[in-house]
């Protein structure tokens, strides 16, 4: 199956950063792609940024599409699915919203064409990290379809849905705490003398330049780490600092609360 029309329903970052993806990588044209969007100001990020993208209603969108964008959050996802019950037969439905299970979507939907995916916000730059898990009724046309669509945006991965609330744990949440380690370094270097633009600056580049050189030398991070901790020295000292206010088990225990909050929200719908 080779999508033509897409309906998006939310007009958010993540739908700006997947719409964007695909119509930058020719997986779609902007003017086979509908959005629904209340929102006013929203609705003229659109126009500005992509003006041959329509604009309609929600039952208007999902009838005229062969697969629908579902960027909305969780708790509004329900209303969503409700409002038009009887309109998402045989459609290839993709939902983002975190928690919301494949068995409450097929549920909702009245069928088991459905794929869950958690993105990430570094889609906004073309360097995400998406999990996604489908239902029954997903062709093989459909899942290759999906994973170059969010390939589109970055690395995409099927995994088995018992997986995603630990994708949701740490991609879908891990920009925040990469966030809060760039803020820290920073505020580090300024307690050290730098000034702050130039601090965040060595901070924002040291990250981004580690992380480019684990995933092309596809090294371990620990054989890395070793390389630079030098008997005695600078870095081996910051290390130990940092053990010792247990750095590890913090981002450990980031992701499995996430990962339980996914759960969790899951369990409430």
């Amino acid at each position: 199956m080779s999508v033509q029309k897409l309906a998006v329903v939310g007009g958010g970052q993540m739908g700006r950063a997947l719409v964007g993806g695909l119509v930058a990588s020719g997986v779609i044209s902007a003017s086979e792609v509908t959005l629904v969007e209340p929102d006013a100001e929203s609705r003229q990020w659109w126009t500005e940024n992509h003006s041959l993208v329509e604009f309609a209603d929600l039952a208007s969108a999902v009838s005229h599409c062969d697969a629908v964008l579902l960027a909305v959050k969780p708790n509004i996802l329900p209303s969503v699915i409700c409002e038009i019950s009887s309109e998402w037969q045989d459609k290839l439905v993709i939902s983002i919203a975190a928690g919301i299970g494949l068995d409450d979507l097929c549920s909702g939907l009245g069928h088991s064409r459905v794929a869950r995916v958690m993105p990430n916000t570094p889609s906004l730059v073309r360097q995400g990290a998406s999990g996604y898990c489908c239902g029954g009724d997903v062709s093989p046309e459909d899942r290759a379809w999906i994973q170059s669509a969010l390939e589109s945006v970055g690395y995409a991965v099927e995994v088995a849905e018992s997986q995603m609330d630990a994708v949701t744990g740490v991609s879908g949440s891990g920009p925040a705490y990469v966030c809060i380690v760039i803020e820290a370094l920073a505020d580090g270097g300024v307690l050290a003398g730098l000034p702050r633009p130039l601090a965040l600056k060595l901070a924002t580049q040291t990250v981004l330049g580690t992380a480019t050189m684990i995933a092309e030398t596809k090294r371990h991070p620990a054989e890395l780490k070793d390389a630079v901790a030098s008997p005695g020295g600078t870095t081996i000292e910051a290390i130990s600092v940092l053990e010792q206010n247990g750095i590890r088990g913090a981002l450990i225990e980031a992701v499995a609360a996430s990962a339980e909050r996914s759960r969790e929200m899951g369990e409430d719908d």
